[in-house]
């Protein structure tokens, strides 16, 4: 399931979308994220440090995108936000892998790690395949995601 936290990233990442290279303060993307503005800024501030977000400081500071809509997928912002996209820490690909704790020595004969590694493929294909710039044309793009991993 898609965290809170996650959500209000991905609506203010798509808002920066819709801004179109425009700067926005935090207090506006709040706004318009509809997201708690002190959570927010801690959002903001680690999506800044994982670089797919700018921040300028100042009176005219805000938050742009920091590569282009089209280049940022939801995967992305997920997995800086609530971690690897696999159910089981022993199907993540890109990070987080690790044998689980109940795990057979051998992972060949774990009953459930190949449905699990298919979940992962398959919402991973999904989400890596939707980007901001697609969202920020559509409505309710997160919502769409939410029905598109829970099927």
């Amino acid at each position: 399931m898609l965290s809170q936290k996650a959500r209000y990233a991905l609506r203010a990442l798509v808002e920066l979308a819709r801004a179109d290279g425009a700067q926005l303060t935090s207090g506006e993307l709040s706004l318009r994220a509809d997201a708690p503005r002190k959570f927010l800024e801690a959002i903001l501030l680690e999506l800044s440090r994982n670089q797919l977000v700018v921040s300028r400081r100042g009176k005219f500071g805000g938050y742009v995108l920091a590569q282009p809509a089209e280049q940022i997928s939801f995967a992305q912002v997920i997995r800086v936000i609530d971690g690897p996209l696999a159910l089981a820490p022993c199907v993540s690909k890109r990070m987080g892998f690790r044998k689980c704790d109940d795990c057979p020595e051998d992972p060949s004969l774990c009953a459930l790690r190949e449905a699990l590694r298919r979940a992962r493929d398959a919402t991973a294909e999904v989400l890596e395949a939707y980007s901001l710039a697609e969202a920020a044309a559509t409505g309710g793009a997160i919502e769409e995601i939410e029905a598109a991993v829970s099927a």
